[in-house]
């Protein structure tokens, strides 16, 4: 007697098609380790700051530090302002991406250059803004092994900051980087129709996993560094 079942419409429609949700696409599924991968070295990085940080009795107090905000006038501070923008430019390509790739899934080709092109444009406008941080944090004498900030009780600190701080930023900005080499070979492969000769979008989604990654460890390096 056979032991073989038909999933139900109902089913099919859950799982898609029929198919078990632990059958997935080997491409994506070699992302996913990949990202757990690199999700380990940013929380063993993380975790190596936190330790030292809360092990340390003086720090110096971010909002000193993260204070200066391009093109203000003389003797403006904003605390987190500038760092604040960057975050929310992020947090907004990271929308866009999601847009492409459901643009993808309905085969939409235009919608996935649109939000491609304005997830790049994200992309490089927090790479300008870190870039800008960074050459403004360099003229202030701050650097690997260079440390001009006082602790928040005044007294002498440390450069385990500011090895940390380049560190931890440099990451994550060279993911960003990658993502948007990844995002602009993309777009180039839609518009050669490479995906609509496929039949699918698989390749967006993907690059799609890779970005929202970048974005998520961006709020814990916004939260440790920028708000503790």
């Amino acid at each position: 007697m056979s032991t073989t079942t038909t999933a139900s419409p109902n089913e099919a429609k859950l799982w898609g098609g029929g198919k078990s949700p632990f059958s997935s696409e080997y491409g994506k599924v070699m992302m996913w380790y990949f990202l757990m991968s690199d999700a380990f070295t940013f929380g063993a990085f993380l975790i190596s700051y936190g330790t030292v940080r809360f092990s340390t009795n003086g720090w110096p107090n971010s909002n000193e530090v993260f204070r200066s905000f391009p093109f203000a006038p003389a003797g403006v501070h904003a605390p987190l302002v500038f760092v604040s923008i960057m975050t929310f430019i992020l947090i907004v390509s990271s929308v866009t991406m999601v847009l492409a790739v459901h643009a993808g899934k309905n085969m939409d080709k235009q919608g996935v250059v649109r939000n491609m092109i304005l997830t790049i444009i994200g992309g490089l406008a927090f790479l300008s803004c870190q870039a800008w941080e960074w050459n403004h944090l360099f003229h202030e004498g701050a650097w690997w092994g260079a440390n001009p900030f006082l602790n928040a009780d005044g007294t002498a600190s440390s450069t385990n900051f500011t090895n940390f701080f380049f560190t931890i930023t440099g990451f994550h900005g060279f993911h960003v980087f990658s993502g948007v080499v990844i995002n602009i070979i993309m777009l180039i492969m839609t518009l050669m129709d490479k995906f609509e000769q496929r039949g699918h979008y698989l390749m967006i989604e993907k690059a799609g996993l890779y970005w929202h990654f970048v974005d998520l460890v961006w709020v814990f390096v916004f939260t440790i560094f920028y708000l503790l």
